[in-house]
């Protein structure tokens, strides 16, 4: 799988890009510091919800070629945005998680960190297309996820480095030279 895939879970590439707009996570460079400390600890997560979150984000950047959210540790992030968010939005993060949980235990006798890899992608897909009765909350949740991920992850050095991978530039940013006055 290649990072064309992105969301080998159903998002296109327009709706990553809609929904990070809506949820911008600019990476500081204090946050990049606290980040990639080797002494970091979880803020807001307990050890439960930050593997969780490290599971669900690989999911939607995995590793291929290059580096996943795993790798660019966007779990990192997550938990610092939420440390100094809004109170309502952490709530919303949390009842999130505990949903996913819940729906994982319901679908497969284990939380979500404990189903296998094809398992976790199965439920996201179920999520991402949000047609299942009973799923809005999962569904609301998981496209905060998504967004959050892309958003952070390509905010990252190895986010960056990605999409300007060889030195590529999409077309439309790039200047002819032909146009200037």
């Amino acid at each position: 799988m290649n990072r064309r895939d992105l969301c080998r879970i159903g998002a296109s590439g327009a709706a990553v890009a809609s929904l990070s707009a809506q949820h911008q996570h600019p990476v500081s460079d204090a946050a990049k510091k606290e980040a990639a400390s080797d002494n970091w600890t979880p803020a807001v997560f307990d050890r439960h919800q930050n593997e969780t979150v490290v599971a669900l984000t690989e999911c939607i950047i995995p590793e291929t070629d290059t580096p996943g959210a795993k790798a660019a540790r966007v779990n990192r992030y997550i938990d610092l945005f939420l440390r100094d968010g809004e109170a309502r939005r952490r709530e919303q993060f949390f009842e999130g998680i505990a949903w996913l949980d819940g729906y994982s235990i319901r679908r497969a006798n284990t939380p979500f960190v404990g189903l296998s890899e094809s398992e976790q992608v199965a439920v996201l897909q179920v999520l991402d297309a949000g047609d299942d009765p009973g799923i809005q909350t999962g569904h609301a949740f998981f496209r905060m996820v998504k967004a959050m991920t892309a958003s952070i992850y390509y905010a990252t050095e190895i986010g960056f480095n990605e999409l300007n991978k060889g030195g590529r530039v999409p077309a439309g940013f790039g200047c002819d030279g032909s146009n200037h006055a």
